[in-house]
């Protein structure tokens, strides 16, 4: 029991070492300043401050630009994925280079976004982060202990990527991933919970949370079912006509991609767009061409050094994927448990896969349901309740 209180005990700021800190963005930038700092870091996601610190404008002016007494907050995040969503909105497929001149702040009204970010003291419990997570925030904002390893000189802090807030901090963030490979790394304390079933537990989702398509829907429907899973942090399932799962269509995967992938969701099939995701490109050029037809491509803006059209979209010869950054592109096969699979087993199959949910099919492949970190969060959650 004494074990057990002390991880529960513990400090969200335990869960902060070696954590960078976090690159922002200024409520006051465009959706095309958000894609160029996406790009350029490479990261899933870029937190949306209610400030003009930017590292889109140059640290010296941003310290300047604020009142000192003014409380910066994070107020969101905004990733790949809600960019093509709101590129592939027919009001902005014919006039993209305008779309990317809207506000950062369309993209969180559009999502809820503002409800997943959520500021937290450094000495907040473990169960204070697990209790906000079971609520759906996804993302704890944790300002980085101000202790001597922190500090930086001014020139250190002008070459970083890092943002100094008005309150002097630096800050980072915790993800469920990161509170959930926690929790995995002290599973024996929660014995003999860990090894019962995910059926038994209850923590199968096949309403809220379960978002399906059929291998043959057009993927434009997917758009809306795409923004609404960022929001429950799952993904969306592709069965066929007899329910049985094929593949997905997930967040983690778009966020792979870039906006050139826009015309395919906008003229594809889910089918032909799983193969474009998968293959890096449709082998038949006449899909392309068709989907450049049908949302003008020639307006199409290029976020590269050059403008040529194989610039913009690239054919996928020689290595290089139309529609896809640098990162490295995950497929669209699904990752599935089974009802009888013990809650330990989904969490290092969730974790080992870097995503925050594992579909459940029966041995047919039947889609059954979707388990989520935050529906495991709740079992953890009562368990800790249980010791108070």
């Amino acid at each position: 029991m004494a074990v057990r209180l002390s991880v529960s005990g513990h400090e969200v700021s335990d869960l902060c070492l070696g954590k960078p800190p976090l690159r922002s963005i200024s409520i006051t930038d465009t959706i095309a300043d958000a894609l160029n700092a996406i790009k350029k870091f490479g990261d899933s996601y870029i937190s949306v401050w209610n400030c003009h610190h930017s590292i889109n404008k140059k640290p010296q002016t941003l310290i300047n630009n604020t009142k000192g007494d003014f409380n910066c907050k994070c107020i969101g995040r905004v990733c790949m994925v809600d960019i093509i969503c709101f590129l592939c909105k027919t009001e902005n497929l014919s006039s993209p280079s305008v779309a990317l001149c809207s506000p950062v702040s369309v993209l969180l009204s559009d999502n809820n976004n503002s409800s997943l970010v959520r500021h937290i003291q450094p000495n907040a419990s473990l169960v204070e982060a697990i209790d906000a997570m079971h609520e759906g925030v996804q993302n704890l904002v944790i300002a980085i202990p101000n202790e001597k390893r922190w500090k930086m000189r001014e020139r250190e802090f002008l070459e970083s990527d890092g943002i100094l807030h008005n309150d002097k901090l630096l800050y980072c963030w915790l993800t469920q991933e990161d509170v959930m490979r926690y929790l995995l790394n002290s599973i024996g304390v929660f014995s003999p919970m860990p090894a019962i079933s995910i059926d038994t537990l209850g923590i199968i989702d096949s309403t809220e949370n379960m978002f399906v398509l059929y291998y043959d829907d057009p993927a434009s429907s997917a758009l809306e079912i795409l923004t609404t899973s960022i929001v429950h942090h799952s993904s969306v399932a592709v069965v066929d006509m007899q329910g049985k799962l094929v593949e997905e269509i997930s967040p983690f995967m778009l966020n792979s991609c870039d906006e050139g992938i826009v015309p395919a969701m906008s003229t594809f099939s889910v089918g032909d767009l799983l193969a474009y995701i998968d293959c890096g490109g449709p082998a038949d050029q006449d899909l392309v061409q068709l989907g450049k037809e049908e949302t003008t491509l020639p307006s199409w803006p290029s976020f590269s050094s050059t403008s040529s059209e194989e610039d913009i979209w690239p054919s996928g010869k020689n290595g290089k994927f139309g529609g896809f950054s640098s990162k490295v592109v995950r497929r669209s096969e699904a990752i599935v448990c089974y009802p009888w699979s013990s809650l330990v087993a989904v969490m290092i199959q969730a974790l080992a896969h870097r995503v925050s949910y594992v579909w459940v099919v029966q041995e047919d492949g039947t889609l059954v349901g979707i388990v989520t970190f935050q529906g495991m969060f709740k079992i953890f959650r009562e368990h800790f309740k249980s010791m108070s």
